[in-house]
């Protein structure tokens, strides 16, 4: 596929200055520089990334809306935070499923930030039944899973993220071959990106490359929670 750049250096020196000036005034005064630097050439990497999505398959979707698409508001929600900062310092993207709901289905994500990109797949903090009907897979199919994890993925740069429980839950057999997955909280893997790598001419290229190294992944969650 024939690509060009997205981003510029004004991606990670705009992210870089939010960071050191976490504050409504800076930002409005500099809010030309988000739209430039990081909002409009995300949404046309996302509008570029639509139609190729469709082709690695998997049921997911890029939306490249302003409002209600793809790409994650750069807006943090302090109602229940002590930080009070109220801007991320990073860009983002979260590509959903068509027929699942977050935390009820796996979805891709891409995640910009200076020194700390990366890009992977998989469920985050999944409701009580998805992440039961996850397990449950896991346990009664562990060939299957046992091909998932060591594949081409897993078994280079892409790592299993999130948290676990420190004991067994309840009813899965403590000696099952895979128990440290079952124990899992959450279900994603990710890879990272290097600040040369985003800005780079084929960065519509890598994506693509990263997000069909994580589709067997994937894939074995959407069956587990039942969407083909």
């Amino acid at each position: 596929m024939s690509t060009s750049g997205y981003f510029g250096p004004g991606l990670f020196r705009f992210l870089k200055d939010l960071k050191l000036h976490n504050e409504r005034a800076w930002f409005q005064a500099n809010k030309q520089r988000y739209q430039a630097d990081v909002q409009v050439p995300f949404l046309r990497l996302i509008a570029d990334l639509a139609p190729a999505l469709k082709k690695v398959g998997g049921g997911f979707t890029a939306d490249p809306s302003p409002n209600g698409g793809s790409m994650m508001r750069i807006y943090r929600d302090i109602r229940f935070s002590k930080d009070k900062s109220p801007y991320k310092t990073y860009a983002a993207a979260h590509f959903g499923h068509t027929k699942g709901k977050a935390g009820a289905a796996p979805a891709d994500y891409l995640h910009a930030e200076p020194g700390n990109s990366v890009i992977g797949g998989g469920i985050w903090q999944p409701e009580p039944k998805a992440l039961k009907k996850m397990r449950d897979k896991i346990a009664g199919d562990p060939k299957g899973w046992g091909r998932t994890i060591t594949g081409g993925a897993l078994g280079s740069t892409c790592r299993m993220a999130g948290e676990s429980l420190k004991r067994p839950p309840a009813g899965y057999d403590p000696a099952h071959p895979f128990i440290d997955d079952i124990k899992r909280k959450d279900f994603a893997i990710s890879t990272p990106l290097t600040d040369q790598e985003i800005t780079g001419d084929d960065f519509l290229d890598l994506v693509l490359q990263r997000l069909r190294a994580t589709a067997p992944f994937v894939q074995f969650l959407s069956n587990a929670v039942g969407l083909a």
